[in-house]
């Protein structure tokens, strides 16, 4: 049978390596193997339950019949409530003109690239990041790609953006970042920024300006001594040129729930809601209504994330120990210590090694499919985000993680490492 023929952008999207990694794992578990799948970027709900405090007022919202259309922008009482939360929470003020609501980051995301970027404009983005080529491919944008360095947290410099910012249209940055879960120094934040405004400083009124995406998804999971910075408060000029996206899907273990905003320039906001109102992305409107009160319940929200984050820091720290103690032991893997989100940057580098059945793992594919095969163990590697095929480190996420199973994964690990000589 032949093949239809289909646009140019569904033959050429590249499917997700993440989702393919997740088929193997689920016809292992189908068949009665255990596996420590520390894979996804989302949350067990039997471990990490949204706060009850907004079970209640979804559960309210629909016996209260919010079952219609919301307004495209948004409900006006959830983007009075957003505006109340972040100014409380970042000091960021923005009006309820410059809060957009959508079903989650990603609609966001995608109207933002749609309503900036035209065929050919250069997009900057580092690498390891989490869908930015995708995003850039279907506004048939020019990559402009920076692969991050281990020595910088795999946070890109501005020096590395200083080399190809001349003309570019948008700058994607996230912080904490997806896949590694560290953030920002303020310096280098200050520094990027004042890149970005020096930038359009130079061009004329008639030249699209450079605009940066910042995706703050993560930003209430912040560990230990870890700050988060953002470019509107370090320089407040970048009102002007900075979108943020953020919501409730990882601050409050909701990603099912489908709640996000972007804050930014009005003109740019209103450009993305007429995108995404075409597309039906907005948020249903019980959850608008729901979370629309519960943003209002500090206390509540309060308890919940020294509860939820002390949750998620045990698990990061317990398994960076873990991997330091490995390292200690001369086994060839190594970690960052953690600093934000619900994951861990680790290394395990022992491509070019032999298993006991005498087969040669002859690139980091073979590495991720052996631990995988032999330590139950499931991550994903940061060649799923765009980083060099070689590159021996992976993303790992606790979100599903139990905190008694990890010394059981350890030394599933250990004893997988052991067998290669």
């Amino acid at each position: 049978m032949t093949s239809s023929k289909l646009s140019h952008l569904a033959q050429t999207l590249k499917g997700s390596e993440i989702v393919r990694l997740g088929a193997v794992i689920k016809e292992k578990v189908r068949q009665g193997e255990k596996i420590y799948n520390y894979t996804i970027g989302d949350f067990d709900s039997a471990i990490f339950p949204i706060p009850a405090g907004l079970e209640n007022e979804i559960i309210l919202a629909y016996k209260n019949g919010y079952t219609t259309y919301p307004a495209a922008e948004g409900i006006l009482e959830l983007r009075e409530a957003v505006s109340g939360f972040i100014n409380s929470r970042e000091g960021l003020k923005y009006g309820v003109n410059e809060i957009l609501i959508a079903a989650g980051g990603r609609p966001l995301i995608y109207a933002l690239y749609r309503a900036i970027v035209d065929k050919g404009d250069k997009v900057i983005y580092a690498v390891p990041s989490w869908n930015n080529n995708h995003y850039v491919h279907f506004t048939d944008g020019e990559h402009v790609v920076i692969e991050t360095k281990p020595e910088n947290n795999f946070m890109v410099t501005a020096e590395q953006i200083n080399k190809c910012i001349n003309g570019a249209t948008l700058l994607s940055l996230c912080s904490p970042l997806n896949p590694t879960g560290t953030t920002f120094e303020k310096e280098e934040l200050e520094s990027i920024c004042d890149l970005v405004l020096e930038e359009n400083n130079k061009r004329p009124e008639c030249e699209k300006k450079l605009y940066v995406m910042y995706d703050q998804i993560y930003w209430t999971l912040c560990f230990g001594k870890t700050v988060h910075y953002n470019p509107v408060s370090l320089r407040p000029e970048m009102k002007d040129y900075t979108i943020f996206i953020d919501g409730i899907s990882k601050a409050f273990a909701a990603t099912g729930v489908r709640v996000g905003w972007a804050l930014g320039p009005a003109e740019v906001l209103m450009k993305m809601r007429s995108i995404n109102s075409h597309v039906g992305a907005w948020a249903p409107l019980a959850e608008q209504k729901a979370v629309a009160g519960y943003l209002s319940q500090t206390e509540a929200i309060d308890r919940y994330f020294i509860q939820f984050k002390s949750e998620v820091e045990a698990r990061l720290l317990k398994i960076y120990n873990g991997f330091q103690q490995l390292k200690m032991e001369g086994f060839p893997v190594d970690a960052i210590a953690p600093q934000a989100a619900i994951y861990l940057t680790i290394r395990v580098d022992i491509s070019g090694k032999s298993t006991g059945a005498g087969l040669t793992l002859e690139d980091q594919a073979d590495v991720t499919s052996y631990l995988l095969n032999e330590a139950r163990l499931a991550v994903v590697p940061f060649y799923a985000f765009g980083a060099s095929a070689d590159s021996s480190w992976y993303r790992l996420s606790v979100g599903t993680c139990k905190l008694g199973e990890i010394e059981e994964m350890l030394g599933m690990l250990r004893a997988a490492l052991k067998n290669l000589h």
